[in-house]
């Protein structure tokens, strides 16, 4: 198995629970993280090696390190061929590892379709060249392979299966410390380097302003160990030293206990959707990537409860438009609103209903039958 990356990792770790109740004297070793770990997985490269994204000057500078670690990795599963090889997400290492190990004949599956209901429509061949089969997390995604001669099955969303329907809000302030009647915005820059680096010192000055509107508001935010520090030195920059809690992981604690999220695009937005939380997503990125993946979009939204939703139900600010100004005025039209939160919890709560599936059991079914095949 190969996981890159922090929400990579937590799917993974799932799957895992599936395939040692399925066959349990499974041994599982590749790329992973902490999740991976805690269920036995044999990390010869930890997942973090692989946390890179779009078109910047970071990814060219570790551009030969992940591609030697491909390199090698693909020596030793194939002088030790495993039974299955499962990439989870990070397409752009796993499909082409996916494509030669499957020429050598070891079965291939991929966890995740990549979007390409988003954008990179382009990846549709690349992917049924490498994969014999596709776990997809979304409904509407096996439909849309089979049309390009790609074998995928419908398994659910992994965090669909774990937020529980009614997040405890009490429980999760206690842990936290805050008190019941707080109010508390939930802060989420990005769980990767780069997100951090263009995105937090607006999240943050936005933090400021809001905190003008509204003195007595709490400010948490879920840090990343390895990017605590980082964290840590944007809330001082933007003069909230003292105001900003920060906590090392507990992202579902956080999301089950705040009021409303500021948060960057990605998995993580899903996982405040499944707790029911009205957010503000924001993305930001090297201007280069920017102008290099916008008009590969193939459809007006960014945010994953956006597209699951099909319309804007949650604000998006993207590059340019993610002002602190900006963000700050959108966050604060929620603790304005409180009608629009009721109605948006509705909406959340039937996506949860959909999503939810035995994403274990369902995945390991498709495994067996890719290895009967």
């Amino acid at each position: 198995m190969v996981a890159g990356e922090a929400s990579g990792d937590l799917l993974a770790g799932l799957l895992l629970d599936g395939l040692q109740a399925r066959w349990p004297g499974l041994a599982a070793h590749g790329i992973g993280g902490p999740q991976m770990a805690r269920r036995g997985f044999e990390a010869w490269w930890h997942s973090d090696k692989l946390a890179v994204h779009g078109y910047s000057l970071e990814v060219l500078r570790r551009y030969r390190e992940i591609v030697g670690i491909r390199a090698r990795l693909r020596e030793r599963l194939l002088a030790q061929p495993p039974r299955v090889f499962i990439g989870v997400d990070a397409p752009d290492f796993n499909l082409d590892l996916e494509a030669s190990l499957r020429a050598a004949g070891v079965k291939t599956a991929h966890f995740v379709c990549p979007s390409v209901w988003a954008w990179r429509a382009h990846r549709l061949e690349k992917i049924r060249r490498s994969a014999e089969h596709v776990l997809c997390i979304f409904p509407f995604e096996p439909a849309l392979l089979a049309q390009h001669g790609i074998a995928a099955s419908y398994v659910g969303h992994p965090l669909a299966g774990v937020i529980p329907m009614e997040p405890d809000r009490a429980a999760a302030r206690a842990l936290l410390g805050l008190a019941p009647g707080d109010a508390v915005l939930a802060i989420l820059p990005g769980s990767r380097n780069s997100e951090v680096a263009y995105l937090a010192a607006r999240f943050f000055e936005a933090a400021a302003l809001v905190r003008r509107r509204h003195p007595a508001m709490k400010f948490i935010v879920p840090a990343v160990p390895a990017l605590r520090s980082r964290i840590e030195a944007a809330v001082a920059a933007a003069g909230m030293a003292g105001q900003v809690q920060v906590v090392a992981g507990q992202s579902h604690a956080v999301l089950a206990a705040c009021d409303a999220t500021l948060i960057a695009s990605g998995t993580a937005t899903l996982e405040a959707a499944l707790f029911k939380r009205p957010m503000v997503i924001a993305y930001n990125m090297q201007w280069l990537s920017w102008r290099l993946m916008a008009p590969k979009r193939l459809q007006p939204w960014v945010g994953l409860p956006n597209i699951l939703c099909r319309d804007f139900v949650v604000p998006e600010l993207l590059q340019d438009a993610a002002t602190p100004q900006a963000l700050a005025h959108a966050v604060l039209a929620w603790f304005e609103a409180p009608e629009k939160i009721a109605a948006l919890q509705s909406r959340f709560t039937a996506l949860h209903h959909e999503l939810r599936r035995d994403t274990p059991s369902l995945a390991a079914d498709a495994i067996q039958t890719l290895l009967s095949a």
